[in-house]
């Protein structure tokens, strides 16, 4: 049985309300994740978990811990008085021992007894939030890092059948059948998949995620589950986003100024990961996950400036006018820096509407405007 806090009231992209099936553990392949395209797109040691001291809700487990999402997934079920099992490759951030409703593991995802020590972490009232991910475009640390840390991730959720909340990302989709000024919506195309060296993906992170999503996806076994895909992360100790432009020695190239920025503060996706964890949703529950107020790349230099101080000196090019650059240079792209890559360009600096429709349905609740949130990462505070 799921805990069942509260109820929650989105639309899945299948409306099944029947008992989870049986689980198989399994291996994506691309000739079985060819199921999971339409699914996804159509809508023991001395350091072993000590259980929690009780509380009200489920008890919270969090992979990738330690990061900068997780610290904030961490912080946000404490703030609700959740119990945490705060799962870390590395040791555990001091200040967790203070609290007695953080439990610790230090396990590293990719060890071969992983699944094992992470089965038995698990609890009949847990819900999983699965946020440890290689963040980059280094092929080998993203099958490392996120592709096997995930088969042990989902070997333990097979086995044990934890509410899950999948951190994905917005890079799944696939912006190449997508035109400047469109809306980009739970309901578009994803990125076809690649194999599992991440060869003829779009980039190699894209196509990690893309794997990710579809090992828990291909077998139809995701029922009151969810899949979040955030845009660029952002928050105190990472004011910056890669959707911006690019350096240039101490010039910063900024590419257009007009449409959204898909940003998603941390602690604006930690809450609604949290919340996910503690709400049913027949079927799987995908949402696209983005701030309330998103600037355009021109106000976001401007309040970045004001606050920070930099970039110092930029130039601003319209995003029509380096698209048209790139699409000359499309005979030595392959030799060329990702902006120079026309699947690329398009899927960072295109500019689309973001919609958060389908967010505020699930999950109701107003952020603050951007330039706050911008001076708060000064302060060091949400």
């Amino acid at each position: 049985m799921k805990p069942q806090e509260r109820s929650g009231e989105v639309k899945p992209d299948r409306t099944q309300t029947q008992a989870r099936p049986e689980r198989q553990a399994t291996e994506v392949t691309p000739e079985q994740g060819k199921a999971a395209k339409d699914n996804a797109s159509a809508r023991p040691g001395e350091d072993e978990a000590r259980l929690a001291p009780a509380a009200p809700g489920p008890r919270i487990v969090v992979t990738g811990a330690s990061g900068f999402l997780g610290r904030a997934c961490v912080a946000e079920a404490r703030r609700h008085d959740l119990p945490v099992l705060a799962v870390t490759r590395g040791a555990p951030l001091p200040g967790w021992a203070d609290d007695a409703g953080i439990t610790t593991l230090q396990l590293d995802l990719t060890a071969p007894e992983a699944a094992d020590r992470l089965t038995g972490a698990l609890t009949e009232d847990s819900a999983l939030i699965h946020a440890a991910a290689h963040l980059g475009d280094d092929a080998q640390a993203l099958a490392r890092d996120t592709l096997q840390a995930n088969r042990a991730v989902h070997a333990a959720w097979t086995a044990k059948a934890p509410r899950l909340v999948l951190i994905s990302s917005l890079a799944v989709y696939d912006t190449d059948r997508l035109h400047p000024g469109d809306a980009l919506r739970e309901s578009s195309a994803l990125i076809p998949l690649p194999d599992a060296t991440l060869r003829g993906a779009r980039d190699p992170y894209a196509g990690a995620k893309r794997l990710q999503e579809a090992m828990f996806l291909f077998d139809d076994a995701l029922n009151d589950d969810w899949i979040l895909r955030p845009g660029a992360i952002w928050g105190p100790g990472r004011s910056w986003h890669a959707l911006q432009g690019f350096w240039a020695s101490k010039l910063f190239v900024t590419i257009g100024s007009e449409g959204e920025l898909p940003l998603a503060h941390v602690d604006h996706v930690a809450r609604i990961a949290v919340e996910a964890a503690r709400t049913p949703t027949p079927g799987p529950g995908v949402l696209n996950v983005f701030d309330h107020d998103r600037p355009t790349r021109a106000r976001f230099l401007k309040a970045h400036r004001k606050v920070h101080g930099w970039p110092r000196l930029n130039v601003t090019v319209p995003y029509t006018l380096w698209s048209a650059m790139v699409r000359l240079l499309r005979p030595v792209a392959h030799k060329l820096p990702g902006l120079f890559r026309e699947p690329v360009l398009r899927a960072r600096m295109m500019p689309l509407r973001y919609p958060t429709d389908r967010l505020h349905s699930a999950f109701p609740g107003k952020g603050p405007r951007f330039e706050d949130l911008m001076t708060a990462t000064r302060e060091g505070r949400a």
